[in-house]
């Protein structure tokens, strides 16, 4: 019955001698840190982008272009659009629920070069500057004013042209060879926008099914986050997970073995910024 009472003593005894090192000149050794493990980041998922309104009839095409030589080495060319049954610069009906980035501006063309990123155009014309000698693939396509593609057939154009090396635009025929697209992501997302980003493109003679598939490897360089999706079917998705940073979104068109399609306009890559708030970083 005694024993306790010695542990108990001989406890306090170590306690008040700890204690005392705490005023003691003895230097404490500096080797060991703690810290906390830091947050796994948040895994990247696609989820379904709520039925969105129809635009029967909706079209566009390709009116009047022009090619007006600046200098020796380039040439300017100027596009004139025909679109029909469909209202430019208003908002889509639903963009206020969308719960996604929308253009305060509203519906507009994506006037898509080469797969560069596209220029959003609230009015049916656009100028660029491209160099003789050179050969280009336009597509130009309606787009909802929270930038989700209209997929219904003549809602697309696409022209295939060249810039002779007299500076003469000759236009070719249109491709037949299966292509994508890219759309969004695109630019800088802030604040509520980060949550629901829209992964959108546009295929060109490639139905997504049995025969084609589109690969989306989606990337935050910043936290080392990424995922990889392959899509059987043409619809918008949204990005969720992906956190804040610089983030890329890469796109490949994929044959029914699974395997990269050749030929021109068959993969991209586009890099993008997230926020939570400003500044973006």
């Amino acid at each position: 019955m005694k024993q306790p009472k010695i542990i108990l003593l001989a406890g306090l005894a170590l306690f008040a001698a700890s204690c005392g090192d705490e005023t003691s000149n003895t230097p404490k050794s500096t080797d060991t840190v703690v810290t906390a493990p830091a947050p796994a980041a948040a895994a990247i998922t696609l989820s379904d982008v709520p039925a969105s309104p129809d635009f029967p009839g909706a079209a566009v095409s390709v009116g009047a272009v022009k090619a007006t030589a600046q200098g020796t080495d380039s040439v300017k060319v100027s596009f004139a659009f025909n679109v029909k049954n469909y209202e430019l610069k208003s908002q889509t009906s639903d963009a206020g629920g969308k719960m996604c980035n929308n253009s305060a501006q509203g519906q507009h063309i994506h006037f898509v070069l080469d797969n560069t990123p596209y220029v959003a155009l609230y009015e049916p014309k656009h100028e660029v500057t491209l160099a003789v000698n050179t050969e280009h693939y336009l597509i130009a396509f309606l787009s909802r004013s929270y930038h989700e593609s209209i997929k219904s057939e003549g809602a697309a154009v696409v022209y295939h042209f060249k810039i002779d090396e007299k500076g003469k635009l000759v236009k070719l025929d249109d491709p037949t060879t299966p292509m994508v697209f890219y759309s969004r992501p695109k630019g800088d997302y802030l604040g509520k926008d980060i949550e629901n980003i829209l992964l959108d493109f546009y295929t060109w003679k490639a139905p997504l099914g049995a025969d084609y598939k589109v690969k989306a490897d989606v990337k935050n360089e910043t936290t080392g986050a990424n995922a990889s999706f392959t899509l059987n079917e043409w619809k918008p998705k949204f990005i969720n997970g992906l956190g804040e940073g610089k983030c890329s979104v890469t796109i490949t068109l994929l044959d029914k073995d699974g395997q990269p399609v050749a030929g021109p306009n068959t993969t991209m890559v586009r890099n993008f910024n997230t926020a939570a708030q400003e500044p973006l970083k």
